[in-house]
C-alpha cells in the first residue's frame, strides 16, 4: 500500500503496472496456445519430433499462464506484490540456462531460441527494475523518508553515548559530524580508519568529532572501539532522521553498485584490509560529513556514490575560510 506522505521518488511508475499488464497478457495467451495446440505449437517452435507426452508439454503452458494471472495482480500494486515479479525473474533467468545446456546437450533445435528472448530475455531489465525500486520503497517505509515532517527536529532530539545531542555538542565546539553507512560496508570501515589516522589532527584544530550511524548501538560499539575510537560520542540513527537533516537521500542503484563502487570496495576490502561484514542497518542509505558549529553546518561533503572517499582533515582546515553557513 502507498504511503501518502511518501515522496514520488518512492512511488511505482506508471510504466510499471504498463509492464505487468503486458506480461499478464502475454503469459495466458501463450499459455493457452500450448494448452489447447501442444503439437502445433511446438512444431511452430521448429520442434518436429513426435511428442510421446503431449501432457507435459501442455503442462508447462498452464504453469505459464499461470503466471499471466500473477503478473496481472501485482500490476495494480508492483511494490506490495514484489514476490511474485521476483519469482517470475526467477523463471525468466533459469529458462535461459536451462535452454542453452539442452542446446549444448543436442536435446533442442536452436530454432527454439526465438522464444527465450519473447518469454525470458525482453523481461529482465524491466522486471529487474521494479524489484530495486521495491526494496527502495521497503528501505523508505521503514525509514524517516516515508513521513518526516518539517517539526521533526533529530539535531536536537536524538541523544548521542554521551547523552548529550548533536545540538548540544555543537555549541561547545565546532563538531566534524561523520554520518556513516552501515556497519557491514567496508566505506564505513574505511572512514574508521581515516578518522583514526586524522583524529589528532581534527582534535588540535579545535574540533570534536561525532559518529552517526543507522544502526542500533549495539551493532557498530565493537566495531569503532575496534578502530580506537570507543571513545567518540555516536548517534544511533536508524530512522535516517539526522541523514534526512542533512539533506542526505537513499542511494540510487548506480550510487550503490556503480563499477567505481565495486573498484574501490575491493580495493578497500582486500588491498587495503578493511574487510566487510553482515548488513545492519539500511544498506541503501548514502553517508557524508559535515562541519557543524552551534547550530550551523559551515561545510559539508555529500558523497556522489557509495565509494566516494572524503578527505576530512582537508575537511576541517577549510572551516577557517569563509563560507556562508546553513542553518541545520
Amino acid at each position: 500500500m502507498t504511503n501518502p506522505q511518501m515522496t514520488d521518488e518512492f512511488q511505482p511508475r506508471p510504466w510499471m503496472s504498463s509492464v505487468l499488464k503486458a506480461a499478464g497478457v502475454y503469459n495466458l495467451v501463450w499459455g493457452v496456445c500450448v494448452v489447447l495446440f501442444p503439437a502445433a505449437t511446438l512444431r511452430l517452435l521448429g520442434y518436429s519430433a513426435p511428442l510421446a507426452f503431449p501432457q507435459l508439454w501442455q503442462c508447462i503452458g498452464m504453469m505459464v499462464g499461470v503466471y499471466g494471472v500473477g503478473y496481472w495482480v501485482s500490476a495494480w500494486d508492483p511494490y506490495r506484490h514484489w514476490p511474485i515479479v521476483l519469482v517470475g525473474l526467477l523463471g525468466k533467468i533459469l529458462g535461459p540456462i536451462g535452454f542453452l545446456l539442452n542446446i549444448l546437450a543436442g536435446d533442442l533445435p536452436a530454432s527454439m531460441g526465438w522464444t527465450i528472448l519473447t518469454n525470458d530475455l525482453v523481461w529482465w531489465i524491466p522486471f529487474g527494475m521494479i524489484l530495486w525500486g521495491a526494496v527502495r520503497h521497503h528501505a523508505a517505509m521503514q525509514s524517516a523518508y516515508a513521513g518526516q515532517t518539517p517539526l521533526d527536529d533529530p539535531f536536537r532530539e536524538l541523544p548521542g553515548t554521551t547523552g548529550r545531542s548533536l545540538a548540544e555538542l555543537s555549541c561547545e565546539r565546532p563538531q566534524l559530524v561523520v554520518l556513516l553507512r552501515h556497519a557491514g560496508c567496508t566505506f564505513c570501515r574505511e572512514s574508521l580508519g581515516d578518522l583514526r589516522r586524522d583524529r589528532a589532527s581534527i582534535e588540535s584544530a579545535g574540533m570534536g568529532i561525532v559518529l552517526v550511524h543507522v544502526g542500533e548501538e549495539g551493532d557498530i560499539a565493537e566495531l569503532i572501539s575496534g578502530y580506537g575510537l570507543g571513545d567518540l560520542p555516536r548517534i544511533s540513527d536508524p530512522g535516517g532522521r539526522l541523514y534526512r537533516q542533512f539533506g542526505l537521500e537513499l542511494g540510487r542503484f548506480s550510487q550503490l553498485f556503480g563499477a567505481k563502487v565495486w573498484l574501490r570496495g575491493f580495493r578497500s576490502s582486500l588491498v587495503d584490509g578493511h574487510g566487510f561484514g553482515a548488513i545492519r542497518g539500511n544498506p541503501l542509505q548514502m553517508p557524508g560529513a559535515f562541519v557543524v558549529h552551534q547550530g550551523r553546518c559551515l561545510r559539508g561533503f555529500q558523497h556522489e556514490s557509495a565509494g566516494d572517499r572524503p578527505d576530512y582533515l582537508r575537511l576541517v582546515r577549510a572551516t577557517s575560510e569563509s563560507e556562508p553557513a546553513v542553518v541545520v
